[in-house]
């Protein structure tokens, strides 16, 4: 590189900081700036190569920038990525600027990029060591998007591969630590709650999300464990506690590929679960499938169940709406527990229930508890169930029966037709071969195949 060149990235590097406060804190033709001093500082110290002086609150900025010493090469990228992000609705749509959920969901967007902003500082950290790995067209940090940074550097660890023997020695250690407690032993798992909203609890989400070292150098991705990130522990432990689940016998785990964590000693596997965000997540701060997860480790099931049961009838009022197994705290509920025990939860003036299945593999039965409803309007299930109790026939005041799409289902109750107050019935696409005899000798009559209406005397008039 020629002199003037290196003269150049010299002067440009010392004045990037100011070069940043200008471009993105001034208001541009009487607009509000792009961003506040302090959204600005928090992608700065984002990027891992950004150095700060020794001692520096990154949770709480002075206002103070001669303390950003040096912007790294990834500033900008994080920044663009922040002021692009993307509005969508449940469904994955993106929302117009102009739609009234366009804010509420904005700000829902911006919160979840905050939270996730460790990720980025650890992804980062991997990509400026590894990107020489990565094909060509890889290597441009501009060309990235987040998710694909994330894909990209999903398969190297900043860590040793292999814990050695004294660390796993260390695994075997009863996994306390001041600020939580140890809410459950069992055969293969230990509980951890940490409910605290102080310094203790504080270190104790840093010991057990393994993140002692500091951002971006942690064993997990959890945004509730990394020092100077406190906003974030104080955030969700302001509405309750933190669960953090470990393995009594450590395996490797997700990306971070080791059995034991190098300075915490605990399993490369862990779980953090925070209910009313409805956050329960791998040691990855991926998802996890709760139906799943609780199938295969029953007794972890039964431990949770009345953390699910507190909050399950809130705004419920008098309709009961389940769209899909995997999402909202009540479906989640009743793929793991069943509808009995929600059912004992709700109140008798239920009108409506209609639960529809976006996860196959869950079928849920009926229980007779059902009967008690006996406000109960509308019944809908759809690709949830395979068979259809005669106790249905005891709500009395039913007018509205849909049991479509469920393959399953090969038969439905004869009593169907004599109940004083159903009027529609829909069962397409079921494994119903035959409608029930009492359908035409009460004046039911079939509108398509598996929709039957009943005739009033008046119509048949």
């Amino acid at each position: 590189m020629k002199f003037y060149e290196i003269l150049k990235n010299v002067i440009l590097e010392d004045a990037r900081i100011d070069v940043l406060v200008d471009k993105f804190l001034k208001p541009i033709k009487g607009k509000e700036s792009l961003l506040n001093a302090e959204e600005l500082f928090a992608l700065a110290v984002a990027d891992p190569l950004t150095k700060v002086d020794e001692g520096i609150d990154i949770d709480n900025f002075d206002g103070d920038w001669s303390s950003v010493k040096k912007t790294g090469p990834y500033v900008q990228w994080i920044i663009k990525q922040y002021l692009n992000l993307k509005t969508t609705d449940d469904d994955g749509q993106i929302i117009e600027p102009d739609s009234k959920l366009y804010k509420e969901q904005l700000k829902k967007t911006k919160q979840l990029f905050w939270e996730d902003l460790i990720k980025v500082t650890q992804n980062l950290r991997k990509f400026d060591r590894f990107k020489n790995r990565l094909d060509v067209e890889f290597r441009n940090i501009d060309k990235l998007s987040i998710d694909t940074l994330e894909n990209l550097v999903s398969g190297f660890s900043l860590e040793k591969e292999k814990a050695t023997r004294d660390e796993k020695k260390v695994a075997s250690r009863t996994y306390e630590h001041p600020g939580a407690d140890i809410v459950y032993r069992g055969p293969k798992w230990t509980i951890v709650k940490i409910s605290r909203d102080d310094e203790l609890g504080r270190d104790a989400a840093c010991y057990y999300g393994g993140n002692m070292l500091g951002p971006g150098q942690g064993e997990t991705d959890w945004c509730t464990s990394p020092p100077g990130y406190e906003r974030n522990f104080k955030r969700y432990i302001s509405t309750g506690p933190l669960f953090v689940i470990i393995p009594n016998n450590p395996r490797s785990f997700g990306s971070f590929g080791h059995e034991v964590g190098r300075v915490s000693g605990l399993s490369g596997e862990r779980y953090q679960f925070h209910f009313p965000d409805q956050q329960f997540m791998d040691a990855n701060d991926k998802p996890i499938n709760l139906y799943s997860f609780f199938k295969e480790n029953p007794e972890l099931k039964e431990f949770f169940k009345p953390e699910f049961a507190k909050s399950l009838v809130v705004g419920l009022g008098r309709d009961l709406k389940i769209d899909g197994f995997n999402s909202g705290m009540v479906g989640k509920f009743v793929s793991i527990f069943g509808l009995e025990e929600l059912f004992n939860s709700l109140p008798d003036t239920l009108e409506q229930i209609k639960i529809k299945n976006r996860d196959n593999d869950v079928i849920i039965n009926i229980p007779s508890s059902i009967t008690r409803f006996q406000n109960l309007k509308h019944l809908v299930l759809v690709n949830c169930v395979d068979s259809i109790p005669d106790y249905i026939c005891q709500l009395n005041k039913l007018n509205i029966l849909g049991v479509m799409d469920n393959p399953k289902l090969t038969s439905l109750p004869e009593c169907l037709g004599t109940m004083e107050s159903l009027e529609f019935i829909n069962f397409k696409n079921t494994g119903v071969s035959s409608e029930p005899k009492s359908l035409v000798d009460n004046g039911w009559s079939e509108m398509e195949t598996g929709m039957w209406d009943k005739f009033s005397q008046d119509d048949e008039v």
